[in-house]
Order: structure tokens, then sequence, then C-alpha cells
């Protein structure tokens, strides 16, 4: 199965893939970076959209480009108060070359009201460096969550639950 995501962050690509190998075998996944067209930072419905417009460009550089694929993923994280309270979400977007489009989110974090602020003018990364030292390895692999849950859970973790709330449609065709 060829998969192409909209993303060249290899915590993002490793989550993704460890979400389809619960369901398929043969997964060749290639990222791709491509504009969200949403703010650094999405807040509320941006998420979603950010996501899908990832999975549109994603699918519109695979036509241009004659590159081939079963599936089209994004994800993007950002913060909401959907709820009544400030949380960083991911939302999943998957889409195939029919009709198909499924979403799914990862577990949320919330974030202190003192910096909710700051997180929505600037974004989540450059907060986690003035909170946190600033960390590559957070930055390429773990994310914030790695730091916040004390090495428990990582970025690859939160992209890995996305994709499968993600596939719960997709893998069941009654539920679509």
């Amino acid at each position: 199965m060829k998969v192409l995501i909209a993303t060249k962050n290899a915590g993002k690509i490793e989550g993704a893939k460890k979400a389809l190998l619960h369901y398929f075998e043969g997964i060749e996944i290639e990222g791709i970076p491509l504009e969200s067209n949403v703010p650094e930072q999405p807040v509320n419905n941006e998420i979603y959209s950010g996501a899908k417009n990832r999975v549109k460009n994603l699918k519109k550089y695979a036509n241009d480009n004659n590159i081939k694929a079963d599936l089209y993923l994004a994800i993007e994280s950002g913060i909401n108060n959907l709820l009544g309270r400030w949380m960083i979400t991911n939302i999943a977007v998957i889409e195939d070359n029919d009709t198909f489009e499924s979403y799914g989110t990862s577990p949320s974090f919330p974030v202190p009201e003192n910096l909710v602020e700051d997180v929505i003018n600037t974004d989540l990364s450059e907060v986690m460096n003035k909170v946190f030292e600033k960390d590559e390895e957070r930055h390429n692999k773990g994310g914030g969550i790695q730091l916040l849950t004390h090495n428990k859970i990582t970025r690859i973790d939160l992209t890995e639950m996305a994709f499968i709330m993600a596939l719960t449609k997709y893998i069941n065709e009654n539920w679509r």
C-alpha cells in the first residue's frame, strides 16, 4: 500500500506508519512537506482545516507529479477551547482516491491559562522552548508531550493514536 503524508517530520511519519501497520501489511509511506494554509499556530477549527488543506495540497502535488498512492494523510496540531478549557490536540485526516475522507484526534493535554496567549501568538514549540530548554530531539521526534509526560508519551504515540481514530471509519465499511 502506497501512502503519502504531508510532512517530513520523522516522528509524525513513524506514528502514521505504526497506525497503518495495525491494519495493513506492506506499507510504503513517503513524506512530502506541504502548506496547511492556516496560521502557524492553528486555533480551534483551524486545526481540522489545516490537516484537510494539507491533504488537498498533497493530492494536487501527487497529481501534478504523476505520483500514485492509495491513501493521503495529514496531521495538524493546535490549541483549542472547544470544551471550555484550553488544550493542545492533534487532528489527523485520511483520504483515498475516491470520495472517502475520515478524521480522528489524539488525546489532548491542557495548556496553563498563563501560557495560552503566548501559544496563540507564537506557537507551542516556542513556548515550550521558553519553559523548558530547547531540545532538538523534542523537535524532531518526541515533541513537547514527551517532556510534559516525563517520557511516557511521545509525538509518535499521539500521531499513532490520531491516525488509528481516523482509520476507524476506513476499516469498518458499515461505519462510513
